[in-house]
C-alpha cells in the first residue's frame, strides 16, 4: 500500500521514538481482529485501511506527527462507523491485552532496576552477589507471572492493594515453606552403604550438611533441626573415635562457619537454618549446648532457639540452669537464642513434640498424621495488614464485618495455593518427599502426588499491625485498657474464623502472630500514600508484628504482659513476643521478665539485644 495521499511520513512510538510510518501494519492488525471473529478478507483489510488514512488526514495539521494511541483509536472508530462491531470488539481486547502485557514488562524492568539498584548499595556493606541479583530478578519475573496468570483476580488486587501479603509469591507453585527434620532416621539413611555410626564426629556432621544442602532445593524457607543438641550427643556416644572437647569445639565451630554461609542468606530467600537445644542433660549434650551458646555471640546464623522447661532449666537446682543463664547472656549480647516454653497450657500436652522455628511459628496439632513438630512444617504463609482494614473501616462494627471477609479471602488464596502445590509429584521434590522427609511420604512412589503428604503440613495466617489496628480503632481520650482490650478481641475473632476453616476444609489452617518477611515494611508505605501520615500507625518504617512490650518498670507493664499472653493462646501456629530491656539492665531482669511472660501464657520471645548508653 502507497502513503502518498498520507500527509505524515512517521509516527511516534510510546516509548517516544520517531518511526517510518507503515500502514500494512495497521492491515495486520484489522486482519488479525477479523480473523479472531471469523473473518478472512485480507483486501478488505487493506480498505478499512485506507479509511483510518483519510480519517486521520483530515483529523491532523500537515506536518504533525500521529501518536501509535492517536492510530488505534481512529482504527477502533472506523471499524465501529462501518459496521464492523465484532471485528471492533476483538481489536478492542487484543490492543487491551497488548497493553498488559507492555504494562507487565514495564513493571518487571522497573523491579529489576530497583534490584540491581539494591544490590549495588548492599554490596558496599556486604557480599551481595550477582548470583544473589540474578536469583532476586527470577523471583520477580516468577511473582509477575503468578500475579497475571494464575492467581484470581480478586487475590491479584488483594495482594497489590497491600489488603494482605502473599509470602514467598515467586515460589507460589514450586516449593514449600519450612520443615522441622527429624535427623536420627535420616542420619542412618544418608549413606546407606555405609558403615554407621561413622567413624568420627565430623563426618556425622557432613552427613547432617548433606541432608540440609539436598533439602534446601525443594523449600524456600526454614529448616529446623530438633533438639540438636539431643542428637549430636546421642551421635558422640555412638561414634567409635569419640572426640575430645577440643576436638568437639574445633569440628562443631567448623560446621557452624560453614552453615553460616551456605544456608543463611537471605537475599535470594536461600532457605536458612536453626538449631533448637536446651533439653538434654547428658554430659555431651551439654557440652554441645555450650559451644552453640557460645558461638551465637559471634554470628547471627544459624539461628539458635533454646528451649525452656520446668525441672530442666527454668529455675536455680534444674541441671540445665547454667545453660539458661549463658542463653540470656548470649541473647543479650546479640539477640541469639530465641526463647520457646513448653509449659504453656497450649504446648503441655504436646509436652516435647512442639517444635518451633526461629520466627516463633509453631507446629503442633495435626488433623491427619501424629501431632507433633517432627516431618512438618509451613506449607505456606499470608499476612493480613489490619492497620490498613482498620484505616478504611474507622469503627469496630465494620472492621469486624471487612475483618471477616478478608479472612475468607485469604483461606481462599491459601486454599488455591494448597490446591496448586497438590499437583506436584514426589519426583519434583526428589529429596523432600522422595527421601521421606516429610511427614506421610513413607509409601509416596515418584509419579505419585504429594496431596496426601501436604495434609500433614500448616498453612497459615498471619497478621501485622494488631496495636496500630486497636490504636485506629480506638477513641484518642479513652484508657490505653481498653485498646488492649480490642487488641484481644481482634485476635480471639481471628483465632475463631480460622478454626471454623480448618474444620470446614479439614486442614491444619492456623493463626500466627510471627510475620518474619522484610517485605511487609512494603505494606507502611502504601497505607501512608493512601491514607497519609497518621499518627502512632503510618508514621513508622514497619508495623508491630507482635504488640511490642518495652519492659521498663511503669504501671502498665502488667497489663501489657497479659495481653501477650492472651494473643499467643490465640495464635496456634505461634506467636513472637519481643523483650526490649534498658540500658543496664541484666540477665537476672531477663531472667525475672521472661518469668512472668511464661506465668502470662507467652509461648516464645526473642530478646533484643542491649545498646550501650
Amino acid at each position: 500500500m502507497t502513503t502518498d495521499f498520507f500527509p505524515f511520513e512517521e509516527i511516534r512510538k510510546r516509548d517516544g521514538r520517531v518511526v517510518p510510518f507503515d500502514a500494512e501494519k495497521i492491515t495486520q492488525a484489522i486482519f488479525k481482529a477479523a480473523r479472531a471473529v471469523g473473518g478472512e478478507n485480507y483486501s478488505l483489510a487493506r480498505e478499512l485501511t485506507t479509511e483510518v488514512i483519510v480519517y486521520l488526514s483530515e483529523q491532523k495539521l500537515s506536518g504533525l506527527i500521529p501518536t501509535v494511541e492517536e492510530i488505534q483509536d481512529a482504527v477502533e472508530k472506523v471499524l465501529i462507523e462501518k459496521g464492523h462491531a465484532r471485528t471492533a470488539k476483538a481489536y478492542i481486547l487484543y490492543r487491551a491485552k497488548r497493553t498488559r502485557i507492555r504494562e507487565a514488562k514495564s513493571e518487571l524492568m522497573d523491579a529489576v532496576k530497583e534490584i540491581l539498584l539494591e544490590g549495588n548499595r548492599k554490596e558496599e556493606e556486604a557480599n551481595f552477589s550477582p548470583a544473589e541479583k540474578m536469583n532476586r530478578i527470577a523471583l520477580a519475573a516468577s511473582q509477575k507471572y503468578y500475579l497475571d496468570n494464575l492467581l484470581p483476580p480478586e487475590i491479584a488486587a488483594a495482594h497489590q492493594e497491600g489488603s494482605f501479603y502473599i509470602h514467598s509469591l515467586g515460589y507460589y507453585s514450586k516449593a514449600l515453606d519450612s520443615l522441622q527434620i527429624d535427623l536420627q532416621p535420616l542420619l542412618r539413611n544418608e549413606f546407606a552403604s555405609e558403615e554407621f555410626p561413622p567413624g568420627d564426629l565430623l563426618a556425622a556432621l557432613l552427613r547432617v550438611s548433606a541432608i540440609l544442602q539436598k533439602n534446601k532445593n525443594d523449600l524456600y524457607g526454614e529448616q529446623a533441626l530438633p533438639y540438636f543438641d539431643r542428637v549430636v550427643g546421642q551421635l558422640i556416644r555412638s561414634i567409635k573415635n569419640k572426640p575430645s572437647r577440643k576436638e568437639l569445639y574445633r569440628n562443631l565451630k567448623e560446621i557452624l562457619a560453614y552453615w553460616g554461609k551456605l544456608f543463611c542468606t537471605s537475599a535470594g530467600n536461600t532457605p536458612h537454618c536453626s538449631l533448637q537445644l536446651g533439653l538434654d542433660t547428658t554430659e555431651e549434650g551439654r557440652e554441645v549446648a555450650k559451644v552453640l551458646l557460645e558461638e551465637s555471640i559471634k554470628r547471627q546464623c544459624p539461628k539458635l532457639v533454646f528451649i525452656i522447661k520446668k525441672g530442666v532449666n527454668l529455675r536455680e537446682g534444674d541441671p540445665n540452669y547454667d545453660l539458661y543463664q549463658t542463653a540470656l547472656r548470649a541473647a543479650l549480647r546479640s539477640g541469639n537464642p530465641f526463647f520457646a516454653f513448653l509449659d504453656t497450657d497450649y504446648n503441655i500436652p504436646f509436652d516435647e513434640e512442639v517444635c518451633y522455628f526461629s520466627n516463633g511459628m509453631r507446629i503442633a496439632g495435626n488433623r491427619h498424621g501424629l501431632p507433633g513438630g517432627m516431618g512438618r512444617g509451613n506449607i505456606a504463609s499470608l499476612t493480613l495488614n489490619l492497620p490498613r482494614l482498620a484505616l478504611s473501616s474507622l469503627e469496630q462494627e465494620l472492621f469486624f464485618v471487612e475483618l471477616d471477609r478478608l479472612l475468607r479471602l485469604g483461606v481462599r488464596q491459601l486454599l488455591h495455593r494448597f490446591e496448586v502445590l497438590s499437583s506436584l509429584k514426589c519426583k519434583d521434590l526428589p529429596f523432600l518427599m522422595g527421601e521421606r522427609l516429610y511427614l506421610g511420604s513413607e509409601n509416596l512412589s515418584s509419579e505419585d502426588s504429594i496431596k496426601e503428604s501436604l495434609k500433614n503440613g500448616v498453612i497459615s495466617i498471619s497478621f501485622t499491625g494488631l496495636s496500630e489496628a486497636a490504636r485506629v480503632l480506638t477513641e484518642r481520650n479513652q484508657e490505653k485498657e481498653l485498646e488492649y482490650g480490642l487488641a484481644v478481641k481482634i485476635a480471639e475473632h481471628m483465632s475463631r474464623r480460622i478454626k471454623s476453616f480448618a474444620d470446614e476444609y479439614d486442614l491444619n489452617i492456623a493463626l500466627c502472630g510471627s510475620s518474619g518477611s522484610d517485605r511487609l515494611q512494603d505494606l507502611v508505605a502504601k497505607d501512608r500514600e493512601d491514607f497519609g501520615l497518621v499518627r502512632g500507625v503510618t508514621d513508622k518504617d514497619y508495623y508491630y508484628s507482635s504488640c511490642f512490650v518495652l519492659f521498663q518498670e511503669d504501671e502498665g507493664l502488667e497489663k501489657k504482659i497479659a495481653l501477650e499472653g492472651e494473643i499467643h493462646k490465640c495464635c496456634s501456629a505461634g506467636y513472637a513476643s519481643r523483650m526490649v530491656l534498658l540500658p543496664g539492665m541484666d540477665v537476672e531482669v531477663a531472667e525475672e521478665m521472661a518469668a512472668r511472660l511464661i506465668a502470662a501464657g507467652v509461648g516464645f520471645i526473642t530478646i533484643a539485644p542491649l545498646t550501650k548508653e
